[in-house]
């Protein structure tokens, strides 16, 4: 197993190791299979004491990221079979939100279906007070200077949620809080452009007007030609 370039950080140990561990892994540097040193030569190894690397290597096996096969040892897992939505968090974290076009291509449909479902659910069960949520911040995106990225990027993000939380489904704006470093990557690109700034802020007005009237058949579609748009401007953007 390589050793890492600098002493691990006396501060948090068990996390360091972590996070050592599965960068390890998502770079391929432990292949699937790979056999990982027992935890106390482990320890040695890095400088830090067995129990340290003993939680470590439990909380990366809850992720799918190892597995214990008894009077083998620790064996480093298909990630892609077995893992769990941590781990989908951790390749955000690892590529910071950069990921590969196939998996940014699965990535995008799942986000579709779920902001989808969020507008229409959005639709049915929103209450005023996250009405109000909205048009505050749709007030706010419009007093935006559209050359700052960086708050564009920020409140767009945080319109999606209210939209979520809105769904009355906390699992899906936990999904969406997951997705955050990609999402964020991409909407960083797309106001790159001021010319979108103007209309993604009128598909936050139509989408949040349709879902004060509980409109459900309207919300979905303009949330469908919201992610559209977006999609087309970006690839529009790389192809340039």
């Amino acid at each position: 197993m390589p050793c890492p370039d600098q002493p691990v950080p006396t501060q948090s140990l068990k996390d360091q190791c972590a996070a050592y561990i599965e960068r390890s892994i998502l770079s391929g540097e432990l292949a699937v299979g790979q056999k990982l040193p027992p935890p106390r030569d482990l320890a040695q190894q890095l400088g830090i004491k067995h129990r340290d690397v003993q939680g470590a290597l439990v909380e990366l096996a809850s992720k799918g990221l190892l597995k214990t096969v008894p009077r083998v040892g620790t064996l480093v897992n298909d990630f892609r079979k077995e893992g769990s939505l941590a781990v989908l968090v951790a390749l955000f974290s690892y590529q910071q939100g950069d990921l590969a076009p196939k998996l940014l291509s699965d990535l995008m449909a799942m986000r579709t279906l779920l902001e989808i479902e969020n507008a229409r659910l959005a639709a049915l069960h929103r209450g005023e007070e996250d009405i109000r949520g909205m048009r505050d911040l749709i007030k706010v995106e419009e007093k935006t200077d559209p050359a700052d990225i960086e708050t564009l990027t920020w409140q767009n993000f945080q319109f999606h949620h209210l939209v979520a939380i809105a769904s009355g489904n906390l699992s899906y704006a936990l999904l969406l809080n997951s997705c955050k470093p990609v999402y964020t990557n991409l909407l960083s690109r797309f106001f790159e452009d001021p010319e979108v700034v103007p209309t993604a802020i009128g598909f936050h007005r139509d989408l949040a007007d349709a879902i004060r009237k509980q409109n459900e058949q309207l919300a979905v579609a303009v949330m469908r030609c919201m992610l559209s748009y977006g999609d087309e401007r970006l690839r529009d953007a790389g192809s340039k």
